[in-house]
């Protein structure tokens, strides 16, 4: 996943030099022992409280808690999709289907190759699946060819971001099955079977423990929190930042620090997101153990700013505002019939 090397000489090649003479590339299997020995118990403990509490309304407390249980094992997943945690493809793969597929509902190989082609281009219109005018508008261009639903919601997408955030646990899931179809997609049948256990696990839990009403109140519940967890995690990376076309040549250092943004806010935020609010220093490494992700940062912006390359970095609620104030700006030509008025909103 990991892009290729560049011209020695260039601009990433001497940064990345200065990464890895301080030590930052090297694999950190104590960290990640400790991470996921914590997210385990997370898991596990959010289960057996489920559990404990039985045919209770107590137990929408519980769908919250196993909704950050549910994205701290996605964040997992994702760093084994770097090969992070393990230079074995096969492990991490194993341990991905594991993580992903059975633990919760996501396939693995299905992201990880959407992934993939996210970390190439960033933010690009035409190569970047997660700017793709799906539901969400990203650019202007996008917004003058919108049809049907995206054109309906794009008008005023920024008012609608976060209630549709609670539908992505559910977008995840029904992508993943989707998938199964896509004879591209690697280890079909190991995929299939355990997206199927994971569901009927799931299902089973919740209809054995609760009776019908209290399940679906705790199967909305969890769903709607996991899927706003995980919008919070992704989209103050990118969304918001400037939105490449075919016009746009950027070497690689440039390609991805342009498009991306870091979020502060201390060993707190780095809990929360899992490293990944250290977005620019995550895609020009993004085999880096995410632990050395804090150490990289200051190597990463000196030199950019000594380069004369923008390094955005804000707070969570800043990075929302600037993504929410894009959704807005791009809907306006569909606010005021499709020809880009000048009138403000």
């Amino acid at each position: 996943m990991e892009a290729s090397r560049p011209q020695r000489g260039s601009d990433f090649a001497r940064l990345s030099r200065r990464v890895a003479e301080a030590g930052l590339l090297e694999r950190r299997p104590g960290s990640y022992a400790v991470r996921i020995g914590l997210v385990a118990t997370l898991f596990v403990g959010s289960w057996a409280a489920f559990a404990v509490v039985g045919d209770s309304w107590w137990q929408m407390p519980v769908a919250v808690l196993l909704a950050v249980a549910f994205a701290q094992v996605t964040l997992l997943a994702h760093d084994l999709a770097h090969g992070q945690i393990s230079r074995s493809r096969r492990t991490a793969r194993i341990a991905g289907l594991l993580v992903g597929n059975l633990a919760v509902g996501l396939s693995y190989g299905w992201w990880m190759d959407k992934h993939t082609r996210h970390h190439a281009n960033p933010n690009h219109e035409d190569h970047d699946p997660d700017v793709s005018p799906d539901i969400l508008l990203w650019s202007r261009k996008q917004a003058e060819a919108a049809r049907g639903l995206p054109r309906l919601v794009g008008r005023r997408q920024a008012w609608l971001f976060f209630p549709l955030l609670t539908l992505e646990g559910v977008n995840l899931k029904v992508s993943s099955f989707r998938a199964l179809r896509r004879p591209a997609l690697k280890n079909r049948l190991a995929e299939g079977l355990l997206l199927v256990a994971h569901v009927l696990a799931y299902a089973g839990a919740l209809f054995v423990v609760l009776p019908p009403a209290k399940a679906l109140a705790f199967l909305a519940v969890h769903q709607a929190c996991y899927g706003v967890y995980l919008g919070c995690t992704f989209a103050p990376n990118h969304k918001g930042m400037p939105v490449l076309t075919a016009q746009d040549e950027l070497d690689f250092l440039r390609r991805q620090v342009l498009t991306s943004r870091n979020v502060s806010g201390g060993r707190l935020m780095d809990v929360a997101l899992g490293g990944l609010n250290y977005q620019i220093e995550h895609h020009l490494f993004p085999g880096m153990p995410s632990a050395n992700l804090r150490r990289a940062q200051p190597i990463v912006r000196d030199y950019c700013r000594s380069l004369g390359v923008e390094y955005a970095e804000c707070g969570l609620f800043a990075s929302w505002g600037q993504a929410l104030r894009h959704l807005h700006e791009v809907g306006r030509p569909l606010r005021h019939g499709g020809g880009g008025g000048s009138r403000q909103d």
